[in-house]
């Protein structure tokens, strides 16, 4: 393992994808959330929102899709990227079924003597109306030896 950090602060990732009811109801089966707010049309109708809402959670799964697809451009023998979680997750707006929304992961800070990297995360819908930040926390760690 080289002292070189395998990012640099700015480097980005960008995921697109719409919505899907499939989405909403694979995700409310997986968790068991099973909240009406996800999955019932009917009551959701009459409320503000006027329809189902994404869960909060779902968003924190593509965020994560992000942060895979930003470790795998790069080649890093000998160590590991792993998730140490997201601090400050915060939903703005909600997500409805059918919406597209766009992910940016972009790395914001390096810690080099820690060996991890602290990224602001924002998820879009709407044509740019932000819906949900984040921070993400991603760890190097060190392979054991062969």
């Amino acid at each position: 393992m080289t002292n070189d950090f395998p990012v640099s602060v700015g480097a980005e990732t960008k995921f697109s994808k719409t919505v899907s009811e499939s989405d909403v109801y694979l995700f409310a089966g997986i968790t068991g959330d099973l909240s009406p707010n996800h999955v019932n049309a009917e009551v959701m109708r009459g409320t503000k929102y006027g329809r189902r809402i994404a869960h909060g959670a779902l968003l924190v799964g593509y965020m994560s899709n992000c942060s895979s697809v930003l470790c795998a451009r790069f080649d890093t023998p000998g160590e590991t990227a792993v998730s140490l979680g997201y601090d400050r997750i915060r939903f703005i707006a909600p997500v409805f079924i059918g919406d597209t929304i766009t992910i940016t992961y972009r790395v914001a800070e390096i810690d080099p003597a820690k060996r991890q990297t602290k990224a602001d995360v924002r998820v879009t819908a709407r044509g740019g109306e932000l819906c949900a930040v984040a921070t993400h926390i991603l760890r190097w760690v060190a392979n054991p030896p062969e």
